[in-house]
C-alpha cells in the first residue's frame, strides 16, 4: 500500500481555488497523537483542538470541525465508531457528540506507522507541503506537538524546493525588481553583502495554484511574510496594506511593525518589472486574510 499516494488522492471540497485544509489538520492531529502513543480519538477531545486549528490555519469563512471528522471516512484513511458500532453519526457536531464519536486512523494505516518507523514523518511532511507554504509548517508542528526528523525533513524540503522552483534564481529576481527591500515596511539588511532577513514570498499560495511567476511573488522581510500567510496582512485592490481587525499589539514595537503600517501603500517593483496581479491578490483577500481590515485612522 502506498500510503503518499493514498494521501494525494485525498477528496477535498472545492470550488475557485477556495481552501478547505479540514482533513489534511485532521489527519496531522491524529499523525502527532500516535507519536504520542494515542490511537483513539474522541470527537469531544479532538474538537476544541482542531477548532483552534482551523481557526489559525484554515480559511475565513465559518468551519466545522464535524466536516473531516465524517467525511475523511470515505478516503479509507479514518473510522469512527460510536456506542452502538462502528460508522459515523452524521457530519454535525450534535450527533457526533450525542454518539461518544471515537475516530481512528484506519487499521491498516496504523499497522503501517507501527512497522515503518519513518512513514508517519514522512506523511506529515506531505500534507504540510500541499496545503500550507513553508513559513507556516514549524507553527503547524508546535502546536500539534508533531515530530519531523530533522534528516528526512530537509530531504523532502530539498525536493519540494526544487518543485516551487525556490532556487537562487529565482529568489535573487523578486529581491531585484524590489530592490533588496521589505515591500511593506522597506526593510534592507545586508550581511557580508548579501540580503539577510529578507524572502521571496507568494501572495497565492503555491500548494493552492500559485505560480512562481513575479506577479505573484513580493519581497518581504521574514516577519511580514509570516503575517502575510496567516492573515494578518492583506492587501486591497489598490495595492495598500491592510491589517486584519482580529489582530492585537499593544507595545510600541507591534504597533510600529504592524499596526501603523494599515492604510500604507505597498513598495511598488522598480519600472519594466510585473505588479502582484488582481487575482492573486483576491484570492489571498477570500483565502487567507482574517476577516475585514482595520479601519485606518486619520494621521
Amino acid at each position: 500500500m502506498d500510503w503518499g499516494q493514498r494521501i494525494d488522492r485525498l477528496r477535498r471540497w472545492a470550488r475557485d481555488g477556495e481552501r478547505a485544509p479540514h482533513k489534511p489538520l485532521l489527519l496531522l492531529y491524529a499523525l502527532a497523537s500516535h507519536q504520542a502513543g494515542i490511537t483513539q480519538l474522541p470527537y469531544r477531545d479532538v474538537e476544541p483542538a482542531l477548532a483552534l486549528l482551523l481557526q489559525d490555519y484554515g480559511p475565513p469563512r465559518p468551519t466545522s470541525t464535524a466536516y473531516p471528522f465524517h467525511h475523511l471516512t470515505s478516503d479509507g484513511l479514518w473510522h469512527v465508531h460510536t456506542d452502538t458500532g462502528p460508522g459515523s453519526p452524521g457530519a454535525t457536531k450534535t450527533r457526533l457528540l450525542d454518539a461518544n464519536a471515537t475516530g481512528s486512523l484506519a487499521p491498516d494505516l496504523l499497522a503501517a506507522l507501527d512497522t515503518q518507523p519513518t512513514l508517519s514523518r514522512r506523511l506529515a511532511r506531505q500534507l504540510l507541503d500541499v496545503n500550507f507554504p513553508a513559513s507556516l509548517h514549524a507553527d503547524i508542528c508546535l502546536d500539534l506537538g508533531l515530530d519531523l526528523d530533522t534528516h528526512l525533513t530537509a530531504t523532502i524540503d530539498a525536493a519540494a524546493a526544487r518543485r516551487r522552483g525556490a532556487s537562487h534564481k529565482l529568489r535573487d529576481l523578486v529581491f531585484t525588481a524590489y530592490e533588496y527591500r521589505c515591500a511593506f515596511c522597506g526593510f534592507d539588511g545586508l550581511l557580508g553583502g548579501r540580503p539577510v532577513g529578507l524572502e521571496a514570498a507568494h501572495v497565492r499560495w503555491w500548494s493552492h495554484g500559485g505560480s512562481d511567476q513575479l506577479d505573484n511573488l513580493i519581497c518581504l522581510c521574514a516577519i511580514h511574510h509570516k503575517l502575510l500567510d496567516k492573515g494578518v496582512f492583506g492587501i486591497s485592490d489598490d495595492r495598500r496594506i491592510m491589517v486584519s481587525r482580529k489582530f492585537v499589539a499593544r507595545s510600541p514595537a507591534g504597533r510600529q511593525h504592524v499596526l501603523d503600517l494599515a492604510g500604507q501603500t505597498m513598495i511598488e517593483p522598480q519600472p519594466g518589472s510585473d505588479l502582484v496581479h488582481a487575482s492573486h491578490i483576491r484570492w489571498h483577500a477570500t483565502q487567507v486574510f482574517k476577516d475585514e481590515g482595520r479601519t485606518v485612522s486619520a494621521r
